[in-house]
């Protein structure tokens, strides 16, 4: 019960489905939930986040459903406040919402960068701002941001992409700086090539999955619960001492 007593919330966490391939939000709200603590989880597609809140419930989780388009600062005050009249305060939030975007300098459209920049980084900041009252009535709280090791690296294409992860990780310490006096910690997380419905689509073509698995030391592309255990961690109070933090979780990619 390493989440016992805690609220989360988190984005883009429709992906939790039992039997059907997850995404690192809906992975991680089924461990939170399993872990002790109490879920808003949200996303833009009602339907399947409907679906993974209500299977959390069947299995004994405490979990509620709420749409938030996270480019939208009313839905994430709505989403809040539902969190607090529900479960009375929030100490968790987890920045997961995320889009991708494979194209070169030349091939990014101006409206291409917008949406990459609006759903990364400004999502991000959204969260973060509206959060973070909410956290210092309860003395501190954890905020983890999810970036990418394509936010710490470049690659052949993804350029918007990147920019925006780039974002997210140096938005990351700067609000840790800012508020780690009042024990609100904000970390990010760096995923390396991962199996998700994000990706899903890319990895049917065998050339392209097996160019992820011959860049990842480890041998294999990573799965959700590879990158929601370390989402969790930094979410616990076993991280008390961790805040302004990249934790890359990529099987060494990034270490050659």
């Amino acid at each position: 019960m390493r989440l016992e007593g805690k609220v989360a919330l988190i984005t883009g966490a429709a992906a939790g489905v039992e039997g059907e391939l997850m995404g690192f939000g809906g992975a991680s709200a089924r461990l939170f939930t399993q872990e002790g603590a109490k879920v808003v989880l949200t996303d833009i597609k009602v339907e399947e986040g409907e679906k993974t809140a209500a299977q959390i419930r069947e299995t004994g989780g405490d979990a509620v459903f709420v749409r938030l388009n996270v480019t939208q600062e009313q839905d994430w005050v709505n989403a809040i406040q539902t969190a607090v009249s529900t479960y009375g305060k929030l100490d968790i939030l987890v920045n997961n919402a995320g889009t991708g975007a494979r194209f070169n300098v030349e091939d990014t459209t101006e409206e291409l960068w917008d949406s990459q920049m609006d759903v990364h980084a400004k999502g991000t900041f959204l969260g973060t701002k509206l959060a973070i009252p909410e956290m210092r009535q309860q003395g501190g709280g954890s905020i983890v941001n999810i970036s990418s090791i394509y936010g710490i690296i470049g690659s052949p294409t993804s350029t918007a992409y990147h920019a925006a992860k780039g974002a997210i990780r140096l938005f990351t310490k700067s609000a840790a700086i800012q508020y780690a006096r009042e024990n609100i910690r904000v970390n990010s997380v760096h995923p390396g090539y991962a199996h998700t419905p994000l990706t899903d689509r890319g990895y049917e073509d065998p050339e392209r999955l097996q160019w992820s698995i011959d860049r990842t030391p480890i041998g294999r592309v990573g799965n959700a619960y590879d990158i929601a255990y370390g989402i969790l961690y930094l979410a616990s109070d076993e991280s008390s001492f961790v805040t302004g933090s990249e934790l890359v979780i990529d099987g060494g990619m990034t270490a050659q």
